[in-house]
């Protein structure tokens, strides 16, 4: 967790839900937790897809990655 989400989520978990101020914080939060979902997201689809075994015993019958 970042020091952006780090400050959100204790400024909404502080916040009084009934107010803007309170509203604010939550939108705040919503806002990082997203960011920081597409950030993950990106970083997964980024990863190096392994090559799969074209012969041998091990790895030509069942994808161990499926």
């Amino acid at each position: 967790m970042d020091s952006i989400t780090r400050s959100a989520t204790a400024a909404a978990s502080s916040a009084d839900l009934g107010t803007v101020q309170g509203n604010a914080a939550v939108s705040v939060l919503k806002k990082a937790l997203n960011q920081q979902a597409s950030s993950a997201a990106q970083l997964i689809e980024a990863l190096p897809q392994p090559a799969l075994a074209t012969s041998g015993a091990i790895g030509t019958q069942v994808s161990r990655y499926a």
